[in-house]
């Protein structure tokens, strides 16, 4: 049997926990590509507790992001997957993969 301790070691995953730091080492499965079309709609992701959005770009690149811009927060799940990037739909700013 865990203890407690034991237990919030191993099952907590945040950015700045023991586990969230080993597991951020390693690739994750997040999703099919043949799931994201160029220019298409962007995928909402959850991993490791993070929210992140997924796209493909107009050359076919895919990107993984946080999902809010840096600019004022705003969901970039709202914006524009256009011309080689993706738009956030509050104030413009365009982020490549």
């Amino acid at each position: 049997m865990l203890s407690r301790e034991d237990n919030e070691l191993l099952t907590r995953v945040g950015r700045k926990t023991p586990m969230g730091k080993l597991m951020r080492q390693f690739w994750i499965p997040a999703c099919l590509s043949s799931e994201l079309e160029a220019d298409g709609p962007q995928m909402r992701l959850m991993l490791l507790g993070e929210k992140l959005i997924a796209f493909r770009d107009t050359a076919g690149r895919v990107g993984i992001m946080d999902h809010l811009c840096p600019h004022r927060l705003a969901s970039l799940f709202l914006g524009r997957n256009e011309d080689h990037g993706i738009r956030c739909a509050y104030h413009g700013w365009k982020f490549d993969v």
